[in-house]
């Protein structure tokens, strides 16, 4: 079935007091996305940066969404801590808390909830800390929709307890032939209108190319662009426009699965 409305979401405000993480400005990102992950402190961002991102999102109309990680600020959140479920869960909660005060300030509800780099992978083959994340989230904030990859168990326990939940298409990720991505420290610079041009085909066809050539089915309601990709804003001005070209509306996530067909 061809998708004729998607998501399309980046990581935002990944930076920490005077520094910054790769070279796209968030204002420019920021006009070309639905919704946006906003870094809420531990692997990157500050309370400065979050009132300066939601802001931006505010004014762009784009859906909020928090994006935790780790409490690893040296590695930007993309090495495991050993921790407990509960350990982890209550920091993911944390930093919710944190974005969602922000969003209050500027009227903006929390859309969403995506964990970030080694905390999100690790949550993908974790179904005891996925099942915990799921609970803890139907008992604070039930209607907070949880992002996560279609082969994730992240997704699997979701769809068991009835959270709302997106899968997501890494544009600027390869894949690997069990229909995950390939883990990666840092993004390589790509052809704008290719990664386009995978998108495109994902929508008409659900098929995405893995690293070894094989051609798979994918599943996903929001297609995701990192912000660190070298070339992120025209990576995005080439998906938007080739998706909306080919008549396939950009929404954010809450709409996109307002649409969908009940199962």
């Amino acid at each position: 079935m061809m998708r004729t409305v998607v998501d399309l979401n980046c990581d935002m405000g990944e930076g920490f007091g005077h520094w910054s993480y790769g070279d796209a400005p968030d204002e420019e990102l920021m006009a070309l996305i639905s919704s946006a992950n906003i870094a809420t402190g531990f692997h990157a961002g500050d309370p400065n940066s979050m009132n300066r991102v939601v802001s931006l999102a505010k004014a762009h109309g784009v859906a909020l969404g928090a994006h935790p990680a780790y409490n690893d600020l040296q590695g930007f959140g993309r090495r495991k801590i050993v921790a407990t479920d509960d350990e982890l869960v209550n920091d993911i909660l944390y930093q919710i808390g944190a974005l969602r005060e922000f969003g209050r300030r500027y009227d903006l509800p929390l859309q969403h909830v995506k964990p970030h780099g080694a905390l999100y992978m690790e949550a993908a083959k974790n179904e005891d800390l996925s099942r915990h994340l799921v609970e803890t989230l139907q008992a604070t904030s039930p209607d907070l929709i949880l992002f996560c990859m279609g082969p994730a168990l992240t997704y699997d326990v979701a769809k068991r307890h009835s959270h709302p939940v997106v899968r997501e298409l890494f544009a600027d990720r390869d894949y690997g032939d069990d229909g995950m991505i390939v883990f990666t420290r840092k993004g390589a610079a790509a052809d704008p209108q290719a990664i386009a041009d995978k998108c495109l085909r994902a929508c008409r066809e659900g098929k995405v190319e893995t690293e070894s050539g094989k051609v798979i089915d994918i599943a996903f309601e929001s297609i995701c662009v990192h912000s660190d990709t070298p070339g992120a804003v025209e990576i995005l001005s080439a998906i938007r426009k080739t998706l909306t070209d080919n008549g396939i509306r950009i929404a954010p996530a809450r709409d996109v699965l307002a649409e969908e067909p009940s199962s």
